[in-house]
């Protein structure tokens, strides 16, 4: 069968003293309008994302300015446009992902993530990992989704280390449905402790399940979007999808299972290392958390933070660490992640200032 779908064809009308215009032929007006957005909104967006003066008239979309912004707009716009061209949909979280993806990456993320810095601004949008349940593909909105995505590709025991709406906690549930669709292991178990009830689990009425269900809401919630919910429940009923706390795990050795901890900032180091000795023949585990939210009582080190300490850089383990960057709920947590991060680091120079001066006797 014959494919008239075409990719935008590119003219480059003039450039010099850094600074450069392109413009772009689009095969189909009406997949055109919808790059465009109702009103235009998705190319205001990329405007303002980019730095860049795009208009449109006719068939061509214009870009205008520095010229590696302009290589970054010009890969932005010829991704959603064949997304389009492939039957995907596009919206305002589209194209913030887009915008994400084609950015520059910060040198010292690089660094932590294990992610090369792309030279070529149109990299990041090519050969993407992708989660492929049968429920479709999902695929990163940031690039420290896309490296979290590579290492739960890649590696047996991943960290995903990071603030809430990065998708860490999502992208783990992801990776074991697949993994389970596939076959390539026989159950999924979840856990989470369940510090954050301030009550010991024995005291709380139910059984297990009742006891410890809403602390793993957020599992559930994304095991419902990778399948069906009556699968979901025959797949429990079986004990394909197995939800235990993480105290009841003590003594087990887990087999051919892949194994999620959430929330493990508020993990003890003993209950931390009593999780990864679990690990038994075919299984991988995937431990999420926020280092900025630890809940234990004071005194009271976090085995999370001592684990990516102690085993950071042996063979076989990944370790991502998200950022503000890669917040893909509303815009607005971004912000208000980055306003609780600076308030922590002022708190901190503070605290090293006074001690400092005391240590020197020049405090008042």
């Amino acid at each position: 069968m014959h494919d008239d779908r075409q990719s935008p064809g590119v003219h480059e009308t003039a450039s010099e003293q850094g600074q450069r215009t392109v413009a772009l032929r689009f095969g189909d007006n009406i997949l055109l309008q919808q790059l465009l957005g109702d009103h235009d909104r998705h190319l205001l967006r990329l405007e303002q994302g980019f730095d860049v003066r795009l208009s449109c008239r006719g068939n061509k979309i214009a870009i205008a300015g520095e010229a590696a912004q302009v290589s970054r707009a010009q890969a932005a716009i010829t991704a959603l446009y064949n997304q389009l061209e492939h039957g995907g949909k596009i919206d305002s979280s589209e194209v913030d992902s887009v915008i994400r993806l084609t950015a520059p990456p910060k040198p010292h993320r690089a660094a932590r993530t294990s992610e090369a810095p792309a030279a070529d601004p149109r990299l990041p949008l090519l050969d993407l990992p992708a989660i492929r349940t049968k429920r479709g593909a999902i695929a990163p909105r940031s690039r420290g989704q896309a490296a979290y995505m590579e290492m739960l590709a890649r590696t047996e025991l991943t960290f995903g280390i990071g603030p809430a709406g990065t998708g860490k906690t999502y992208l783990a549930v992801a990776q074991a449905v697949a993994m389970l669709q596939a076959g390539q292991v026989d159950r999924i178990i979840l856990s989470r402790p369940a510090v954050e009830a301030g009550e010991r689990l024995g005291f709380l009425p139910g059984d297990m399940r009742e006891k410890i269900d809403p602390y793993l809401r957020p599992l559930y919630d994304a095991l419902n979007d990778m399948m069906p919910g009556d699968q979901v429940m025959r797949r429990m009923a079986n004990g394909e999808i197995e939800v235990a706390p993480l105290a009841f795990m003590r003594g087990r050795t887990l087999a051919h299972a892949y194994v999620i901890l959430d929330e493990a900032q508020n993990t003890t180091p003993a209950q931390m290392k009593m999780f990864l000795t679990r690990m038994g023949q075919g299984t991988r585990m995937a431990i999420t958390g926020d280092l900025s939210q630890i809940d234990l009582p004071n005194g009271v080190q976090s085995g999370l933070r001592e684990a990516v300490e102690t085993l950071e850089g042996l063979p076989g383990i990944g370790i991502t660490r998200f950022d503000s960057h890669d917040v893909v709920r509303h815009p607005l947590v971004a912000r208000i992640v980055d306003a609780y991060d600076q308030r922590a680091v002022a708190a901190r120079d503070f605290s090293r200032g006074r001690s400092r001066r005391e240590y020197d006797g020049t405090s008042k």
